[in-house]
């Protein structure tokens, strides 16, 4: 007659089988555990979104204004050495502009057209100084509508998130082994349930100080998460 018990802690999430009598295979008595490891790291990047708009009579007006607006943001990119393939045009937009009043009747002002851009900044401390020269070049026309860090290469943080759930599995695996008066063996299988993931706790934007534009980088966290089987002695 078999007897089996299965343990299911939520905090520490392990699952744990013991199989009897001894003639069983091994590979029945087992304990499973799940675990996170997670690294901060300091974003080596940062991703602009950028806007270039004009109002002028005539959408016709309009486009050919925002265009050159564009033509002085992407000039001034070129000069702060961000790559082509680094920008990207997001949207283009024409539309007819409206001044409203308090009775609710409207009036054509014009056209607005538009131009939204990402750029992506691989050298994040001079992300201040590319936010200023867009404006810079723009002027008025230019729009900074968000300003974000992030992690481009995360090869080294997720290697050291990787270590680390190992370490919380195994530390967590010993506990229970212990508590069960039982041994761990070999492991029988490790699955990555999540692929490495960048967590930005705060949404960073672009601050001024002195005359000079600063952009904080902050610490994000690098998470993965795993599954471990140890076969059990």
């Amino acid at each position: 007659m078999k007897k089996r018990i299965s343990i299911i802690a939520a905090l520490s999430l392990a699952t744990i089988a013991l199989v009897a009598p001894a003639s069983q295979a091994a590979a029945n008595r087992y304990i499973t555990v799940k675990a996170q490891g997670t690294v901060q790291v300091t974003p080596d990047a940062v991703r602009i979104n950028a806007t270039a708009t004009n109002i002028a009579a005539t959408s016709k007006e309009a486009l050919a204004a925002t265009s050159k607006s564009s033509a002085s943001i992407r000039a001034a990119l070129k000069s702060a050495k961000i790559d082509s393939k680094d920008i990207a045009t997001q949207n283009i937009s024409v539309f007819p502009e409206y001044r409203y009043s308090s009775d609710g009747a409207s009036t054509l002002v014009g056209y607005r057209a538009s131009q939204g851009f990402t750029i992506t900044v691989r050298a994040a401390t001079t992300a201040g100084a590319v936010v200023d020269s867009i404006v810079a070049a723009a002027g008025d026309s230019a729009q900074i509508n968000g300003v974000s860090p992030f992690v481009l290469d995360s090869t080294k943080s997720s290697e050291a998130a990787r270590g680390v759930a190992v370490k919380n599995a195994k530390a967590r695996a010993i506990s229970y082994a212990k508590l069960l008066g039982v041994k761990l063996g070999k492991i029988n299988n490790l699955v990555e349930e999540s692929a490495p993931n960048s967590i930005a706790p705060v949404f960073a934007s672009a601050k001024a100080e002195s005359d000079a534009t600063v952009v904080d980088l902050g610490q994000q966290d690098v998470t993965v998460s795993i599954t471990v089987q140890w076969a059990l002695l």
